[in-house]
């Protein structure tokens, strides 16, 4: 069975694997068909990525069909299209028990702590499979990344009629804008790249976006947007510890914050009276829940969010090395990449 190891920084090796077991009490096994590539993903190639681990089978964003199932399992059956949630987590600690799987204390994501679906079969847990009899494994690859931003706008509770703005146009800023379009916000995005903008504009229907030039000129471009206001909601999905750090001069009164870009560099607010004088919160984001799969197959079933333009990239999963380092620049363009197993 073919895989792929990420054996270390910048260097993926092939592999021969061993056909998984028959599926157990509770587990599913799947044919992978579609594997979306992330900042995650990224972030591990070069060796940036806070939570990795080496060696790994990277792949967590996945297309996949249901070959088989263990005993007990009712969710889904061989022949079913899913998407998968790939945040494996116990069901016993203090926070799975309050219902946040999500930051589960043991928490595992696919192909980042544990191995992952870059490879042809896999065993997983069934209850992380998400069917849809409408989708292509090309979109059900892209409903994690949606989930993300979905659950950071759900984070920070955007309501119709608010300004959010939304740092960084890469896939994860391109989630959260699908979100804050959902709720009926208006939108407003900023980056450095002046093409992942346009791209915003044309493509997204976003209504304002703001270019850093790294000359002061983003806050007032911002109030005469918002009226003076400045954002309601600040979604900075950029993971530089430089923008999140100025993420709060963008706040408005009463304004909240979500961090959903990692970093591993330390965050420093030398303007912390803002925070205070403006009663700002400050939300981490981790991963999505469970329903949040559920609520964007439909919301693409229905129409509502449209996958189009979203991928811009395709490898066939024996070409994928060779290409892999040209999605790094920014002149390729890429949003998302698909890698096709089938």
């Amino acid at each position: 069975m073919k895989a792929l190891l990420l054996e270390k920084p910048h260097h993926f090796v092939p592999l021969d694997l061993p056909e998984p077991a028959a599926p157990g009490a509770g587990e599913a096994l799947v044919r992978v068909h579609r594997i979306g590539i992330c900042g995650t993903d990224y972030g591990g190639f070069l060796g940036k990525m806070p939570f990795y681990s080496y060696p790994r089978i990277p792949g967590h964003e996945l297309g996949v069909e249901v070959l088989a199932v263990g005993a007990g399992v009712t969710n889904v059956r061989p022949g079913d299209r899913c998407s998968v949630e790939p945040y494996i987590n116990c069901q016993k600690c203090y926070s799975c028990r309050r219902g946040l799987t999500n930051c589960c204390e043991a928490h595992q994501t696919l192909g980042v702590m544990c191995d992952g679906g870059m490879r042809e079969r896999v065993l997983l847990p069934a209850r992380k499979l998400h069917v849809s009899t409408k989708l292509s494994y090309e979109q059900l690859a892209l409903v994690e990344t949606l989930a993300i931003g979905c659950h950071a706008v759900d984070r920070c509770g955007v309501k119709a009629g608010e300004n959010v703005l939304v740092i960084g146009a890469g896939p994860i800023g391109l989630s959260a804008i699908e979100f804050v379009k959902v709720a009926g916000a208006t939108c407003i995005v900023m980056d450095v790249n002046e093409a992942r903008l346009a791209f915003c504009r044309e493509r997204m229907g976003v209504p304002h976006t703001i270019t850093v030039r790294g000359d002061g000129s983003e806050l007032p471009a911002l109030t005469a947007i918002t009226n003076g206001q400045l954002a309601d909601v600040v979604i900075d999905a950029t993971g530089s510890a430089k923008s999140m750090a100025q993420a709060l001069n963008y706040a408005a009164y009463g304004g909240r914050i979500a961090f959903v870009g990692i970093t591993q560099q330390e965050i420093s607010f030398p303007q912390a009276p803002a925070m205070h004088r403006r009663e700002l919160t400050l939300f981490g984001s981790r991963n999505a829940h469970s329903r949040d799969f559920a609520r964007i197959i439909k919301l693409i079933e229905d129409g509502v969010i449209d996958t189009g333009p979203w991928i811009t990239h395709r490898a066939k999963f024996d070409d994928m090395v060779a290409q892999f380092p040209s999605w790094l620049k920014p002149e390729s363009g890429v949003i998302k990449a698909i890698v096709a197993l089938t």
